[in-house]
Order: C-alpha cells, then structure tokens, then sequence
C-alpha cells in the first residue's frame, strides 16, 4: 500500500472508537507533558541563573575565619582587609564584621528569643559594589550616615521586621540602641548571609556597639583570568602567620552545586516521566490488543478479498504509530505551554530545548511501535476462515 493508504486505513479504526482512541492517547501525552515540561522548567531556571551570574560576575571571592588547631574560631588579623587588597589582579575588596551581641528587634517589647535569624554586622561603605548588591528602598550607607545609628536591611530580614520601606521614621533597635532603616537592600544571589542581615557602618559599630574590628568575611573582586591564581594566595595574604586558620570560599561555587543538586532533580522527575511514558504504552498496548479482538471479523473479511498478513500487520502497526503520535504531539504541545506559563511567572527566560520535544516525539513513537507490534502480529496470523467464523 501507498504511505497515504496506510495512513487512512490506520486512522479507521480511531475514527471508530474516538473515546478509546482519546483515552490511550491521553496516557502518552501525560508522560510526554511532563518530560517536557520537566525538561523545560529546568532548563529555562537554569537560564535565569546563567543570566544572574552573567550579570554579577564569577569573580567574587570570600574569607572568612576558620577554626584554629585546637578546634576554636580563628580569628582575621585588623590588617587582613588592607593585606587583600594589596594583590595585584584585584581590584576591590570590602568586609563586614558580625556583631555577636548585637541583637535585631522591631520593638523593645520582643522577647529576647525571638531574634528571627537575623544578625548584625558592620559593614564597609564599599561593600555594595563589592558584591553587586541593588537596593530595593532607600539609600546605602555613606562616610556620613556609616557613623551615625543608621542600618541597612537585607531583604529576608526586612521581611521577617515587618519593613516594607526605608524612610526616617522607620527604626529598630540594635543592641539596644535605636537605629533609623535608610536601606533595604533586593536579594543579594553571591553574598546570601546578607539576606538576613541588619548592617551599620564600621564607625558607629566601633563607637555603640562594641565592634573589636575584625572582619569576619572579606569580599574580593578580582580579573577574570586571575581569580584562581588569587585563590591560591588569599589565605596566606589574610593571615600571614596562620593561613591554614582561613577559609576561602566562592559563592559562584555554590550556585553551581545548586545547579548539580537541580540536574539530579530533574533527572529524578524525568525517571516520572518515563514510568507516566511507560504506563501509556501500556495503555496503548491494551487498546490495541481489544481492537484485535473485537475486528476479527474484519480482519477475516479483508484476508477473504486478498489482503495479505504483510497489509494487516502494517495496518495495525499503523493505527498503533497513529496514537502514540497524537498523544506525542499533543503532550509536547501541552508540556511547552505549561513552561512558558510557569517561566513567565517566575520571571525567567523561555527556554524549551528543541531535542526535549523531538526526543518526546520520537519516544512516543517507538513506543507505539512496540506497544502495536504484537496486536498487529496477531491480528496478521488470524487465517480468514477461523475469523469469519467468529462473526
């Protein structure tokens, strides 16, 4: 037969059981939807998070403080920021230094638990550049307001306050003493402690809150093509005297193994997938197998006027390829829609890879193929006499 007869006898027995037909194809297309969509969603967060780090670069490096050989917190040296910052590639270093007794309330009538993770650090006037830091309300600390009661807010910690807004009537107390919020800083991706931090300036931490000035991180931008090379040395440069005391991390490290941590997660949902894909063709397999059974007479008719068992099993086969196809196109179809909708929601770029629906495709299709083979075998070995006599 012509393809396009094949195609038309195939599409018979569909046509002649639309809810069956819809029904099975509605077990492949769920499989199919949510490969893709899967597929889809992860692919276009990873893009929004590739566009993030395009933006704020991968060249920020940290130090912090390590533990000494006795198991105790280490401690940077005063100088260890200026030390920094005299390596060559880079070319801009701030710090901020946590305030351990530095509470953060909303209010003098919190309980002295109810501190909502958030802690206090003072904060160089540089260190928003430094980290690429944008601020969501109000204005960021300067060499006038960094020595007077003034803070900045990370954007978790603004929330769990209750702060929707910097102004000057807006204030929360500080180690017991009141500071006015000039700042609320948008989530900060590659510096994520800031989140739920309250910042003041290094001078007024000094002056009212005790600070010994210490840094307790360090934040390094250095050239692109230098960044491991400066790796390799921050340690010995903070801390002369102990380097194996300092811990030198990289935030954009710990993108990437989100990133990882993502991969797996989308391969646990497509292993879904596959089991959803799999039931379909199961489903599709038993459509098929019935449709033998109750066209016997056909079949017995068709060998009667000369069909061969070569015609049969390709029509079958067919009918089979048919559905699967139309489930196929209609769960990529369903799959996209569905992370266009998610990723415009979210904020993220549409990124819908091209092999994920034609892999979709492709897969529904040799499922189809196995799931049709043995109903259509069978329905070719039925000799015209034994299914006329079922009629």
């Amino acid at each position: 037969m012509w393809p396009g007869d094949v195609v038309r006898v195939g599409a018979v027995g569909l046509r002649t059981r639309p809810m069956r037909a819809f029904l099975s194809a509605l077990g492949i297309a769920i499989g199919i939807a949510a490969m893709v969509a899967v597929v889809g969603v992860s692919s276009s967060s990873r893009a929004d998070l590739d566009r993030a780090l395009a933006a704020l670069g991968t060249n920020l490096l940290t130090v912090s403080p390590g533990s000494t050989l006795t198991g105790e917190k280490a401690q940077l040296p005063l100088e260890s920021e200026a030390m920094v910052g005299r390596i060559a590639p880079i070319r801009d270093v701030s710090a901020i230094g946590l305030l351990d007794d530095a509470k953060v309330y909303r209010t003098g009538e919190m309980p002295e638990t109810e501190t909502k993770g958030i802690a206090a650090y003072a904060a160089r006037t540089d260190l928003r550049e430094a980290i690429g830091a944008e601020l969501r309300s109000g204005a960021w600390l300067n060499a006038a307001t960094g020595s007077f009661p003034a803070t900045v807010l990370g954007s978790a910690a603004a929330d769990r306050l209750g702060i929707g807004h910097a102004g000057p009537d807006v204030q929360v107390l500080i180690g017991g003493r009141w500071f006015t919020v000039i700042g609320i800083l948008d989530r900060a991706p590659l510096a994520p402690e800031l989140d739920t931090a309250a910042l003041v300036g290094w001078p007024a931490a000094q002056a009212g809150l005790g600070f010994d000035g210490h840094p307790t991180t360090i934040y390094t931008r250095s050239q692109d093509a230098s960044v491991e090379d400066v790796r390799d040395v921050l340690g010995a440069t903070a801390n002369p005297e102990a380097p194996n005391e300092v811990e030198v991390s990289r935030p954009s490290d710990a993108l990437a193994a989100r990133k990882a941590a993502g991969e797996a997660f989308t391969g646990l949902l497509l292993g879904l997938g596959a089991v959803a894909l799999l039931v379909g063709g199961v489903g599709v397999a038993n459509t098929m197998v019935i449709s033998v059974l109750e066209r016997r007479s056909e079949i017995g008719l068709r060998r009667s006027l000369g069909a061969t068992r070569g015609q049969v099993r390709t029509q079958f086969l067919a009918e089979s390829l048919l559905l699967s196809a139309l489930g196929g196109v209609g769960g990529a179809v369903i799959g996209a829609l569905v992370t266009s909708i998610y990723a415009l929601y979210q904020g993220w770029p549409v990124v819908i890879p091209a092999w994920a629906v034609a892999g979709g495709v492709a897969a529904t299709l040799v499922i189809g193929a196995m799931a049709g083979l043995y109903p259509a075998v069978r329905a070719s070995r039925l000799s015209p006499t034994e299914a006329l006599a079922t009629t």
